[in-house]
């Protein structure tokens, strides 16, 4: 059977749901599952997971644990990336830190803005260095890329190697089943259209037996009835005629709009939750202390009580408490999730049938964006392979909107592939949340600090 190489391992949860997708499948089920990370300890749980998730489904796959990135692809048919550079700390507190004391405050910082941007530095040359042994050891793997900064990552990939390489993201399938479950029409019966990059893409169409469900969706605001962490996204809706792909808290740092530092209260009357990534980051790592023996022995019961307790101080949401302990007893009870992951390996090797959605490079396919840009749209796999659909042209507005975060994209993997250091200044001064609350030489004087801060996760840049 196929071997299918998980890049970013130790990323338990997530490599959990997408192995449970692939060996739910009985034409996966005796797959190899090569897995990679450089946290030993991580590794070794997500090791004990996978073997506990093959055995709530009868399947019977050869798992092998791999801190050697080489051993971990050699032949490999599959590779899913999803890991991060630089971890919670010292990067990603570092993304979030010193922009703060230029005023620059953030929600998400992981696909735009200066969070973004540095996220992609630091990301790019480590996955160049994992395409090249890709092309040595298994030029034929199909790149199944969760990492983020997805555009700026999947765009550079796809310049700079031969790797066939998608970019994947659960905004579009997910967002679709939100916007469902407000207008309370089961998603099944829901047929959609949607196109543009990756978090910022609209739904061009939005139906039911062909009667288009956009007036349902605009009710909700009509009567006020807009789910109150949703604002943003309700509110570009408002204002745009289509509703996007990605959260209100994504999509807040992506346009000059919402978030400044001298209005409070429009932070206040869209409930926009500054700092938001950090929050989650630190309820993921109490959750990982709290349950992380129960994870690797399920005779050892976890004191749900206590992880509460824990989870609490973190900062965790009720709903999160319920993420969680739902979680906990899903090992044995192995549910699809709705990422894409599993369903396109399933359709490669078997020629089902699929459209899903992916990031790929704009090879004619949307007309009104440049045609070096990484695009989301529609797309068939089968035995044939993947096949992006034409979608044509974009309503202007909403082409001209994104134009504005390709941009911080473009110069970003330009920057990271030349190692020229004026681009980097260049994204963040055309970065419309950054733009929209600092000066020029706040702007520079930014960068230069960010980069310091980074220090030897960070290349050297000319």
């Amino acid at each position: 059977m196929s071997k299918i190489t998980i890049l970013g391992a130790g990323s338990t949860v997530f490599a959990k749901n997408l192995i449970g997708d692939i060996l739910s499948f009985p034409e996966l089920a005796e797959s190899t599952i090569s897995l990679h990370d450089i946290d030993a300890e991580r590794l070794e749980t997500t090791r004990i997971v996978t073997e506990r998730i093959a055995k709530s489904l009868g399947a019977n796959p050869t798992i092998e644990a791999h801190l050697d990135r080489r051993a971990a692809l050699d032949g490999a048919k599959y590779a899913i990336g999803m890991f991060q550079v630089g971890g919670y700390e010292p990067a990603t507190v570092t993304d979030f830190e010193i922009p703060k004391k230029y005023g620059l405050q953030q929600t998400i910082g992981d696909t735009l803005g200066v969070g973004g941007i540095m996220r992609g530095l630091r990301t790019i040359p480590v996955y160049l260095e994992m395409a090249r042994d890709m092309e040595e050891l298994c030029p034929d793997v199909a790149l199944l890329n969760y990492v983020n900064p997805m555009s700026m990552v999947t765009w550079a990939l796809n310049r700079a190697t031969k790797i066939k390489t998608v970019g994947l993201c659960h905004s579009v399938q997910g967002t679709a089943e939100q916007l469902a479950r407000d207008i309370n029409v089961p998603i099944e019966e829901i047929n959609y259209l949607c196109a543009g990059i990756n978090h910022m893409a609209f739904y061009l169409k939005f139906e039911r037996d062909g009667v288009d469900l956009y007036p349902e969706i605009r009710r909700l605001v009509a009567e006020d009835r807009v789910p109150s962490w949703n604002k943003v996204r309700y509110e570009m809706l408002t204002r745009l005629g289509y509703s996007v792909t990605e959260s209100s808290e994504h999509f807040a740092e992506y346009v000059p709009w919402f978030i400044k530092r001298d209005r409070p209260d429009l932070i206040e009357k869209f409930n926009i939750p500054i700092d938001e990534y950090i929050r989650r980051c630190e309820v993921q790592i109490a959750g990982w202390e709290a349950t992380k023996e129960t994870v690797e022995n399920p005779d050892v019961p976890v004191d749900i009580p206590a992880m509460n307790e824990k989870l609490k101080a973190a900062g965790a949401s009720d709903y999160e408490l319920e993420v969680m302990e739902k979680m906990l007893k899903s090992f044995d009870n192995v549910a699809q999730s709705h990422e894409y992951g599993a369903y396109i390996i399933h359709s490669l090797e078997t020629g089902t049938p699929r459209v899903i959605y992916g990031n790929v490079m704009n090879d004619g396919l949307i007309d009104n964006l440049p045609q070096e840009s990484c695009v989301e749209v529609p797309i068939l796999v089968d035995k044939s392979g993947m096949q992006p659909t034409k979608v044509g042209a974009l309503p202007p507005h909403l082409a001209a909107l994104m134009q504005t975060n390709i941009n911080v994209h473009a110069l970003t993997v330009e920057a990271a592939l030349t190692r020229k250091r004026e681009h980097i200044y260049h994204a963040a001064m055309l970065d419309p949340h950054t733009a929209a609350e600092l000066d020029l030489a706040q702007i520079w004087s930014l960068v230069d600090d960010l980069i310091a801060a980074h220090g030897d996760w960070l290349p050297t840049f000319e």
